[in-house]
Parts: C-alpha cells; structure tokens; sequence
C-alpha cells in the first residue's frame, strides 16, 4: 500500500508537470499573484455552496495571507514554500485540471487532493506563519 507521503509527493508532482513552468514565471510577478489572488475569490465566491469547496476555503486562505505577507514583505516564504503555495493556488483556479471542475465532485477532488497535499507539504512553515500572525495587530 502507497504511503500517505508518497502519495502527497506524486499528488504535487503531477500539479508541477501541468503548472510548475507558469508557477515559477508568477513568483516574480507581483500583478499576476494579485489577478490569480482575485481569481480565487471569485472561483470560491462562484462555488462556495460546493461542499468540496468549502474544505478547500480555510487552507486556501492561509496560502493567500502567506502570499500577501510575502509580498508586502512583512513575513517572506522560503522560494520552495512560496512555490508550492502558489502551484495549489494556480490550480485551484485553473480550468484545465487533471479532472475538469465541471465534472462536479470528481474535479473538486482533485483541486482538494492537490491543496491538502501542498498544505501537509508546508504545513510546518504554516505553522510558523500561523503563529507570526497571531502576534500581529
């Protein structure tokens, strides 16, 4: 049986062979990590009823305060973290998927498998920032 590691890694992996050239061009980009930003919004505003959305909308928005954090530079992502959060965010908005999101449940399966999957990834570094945050005003 494939451990939940294994299975995390080959979950990002497939994200990166359809996105990982448009994610590394974007981590230099502020206006475009802002558009995807808003993108987001509105794909979550689009299917928030969703209930495969709904367990995509807290890690989602950590990853958008951590982006916007970065970028503002009051709290800065290691280029590896900084990557993987905007490769989930890239294909939690993106249409073209390994399985389409008009396929209904099965293609919100796969925004979330890749999310969480980035979320366990970097869930140290969430943490830290997590932590950062509640000292903040």
């Amino acid at each position: 049986m494939e451990s939940f590691k294994s299975k995390t890694s080959a979950t990002i992996e497939n994200a990166k062979s359809l996105f990982g050239k448009q994610v590394d061009a974007l981590g230099k980009q502020k206006e475009k990590v802002a558009e995807l930003i808003a993108g987001v919004g509105n794909k979550i505003y689009r299917f928030g009823d969703n209930p495969r959305v709904k367990k995509l909308i807290e890690p989602v928005s950590v990853f958008i305060r951590m982006i916007k954090a970065h970028f503002n530079g009051s709290h800065k992502l290691t280029n590896s973290t900084l990557g993987l959060v905007l490769l989930a965010l890239v294909y939690f908005v993106s249409p073209i998927d390994i399985i389409p999101d008009f396929l209904g449940f099965f293609g919100f399966a796969d925004d979330l498998s890749v999310v969480l999957a980035i979320y366990a990834k970097v869930k140290d570094e969430i943490e830290g920032f997590l932590d950062w945050e509640r000292t903040q005003d």
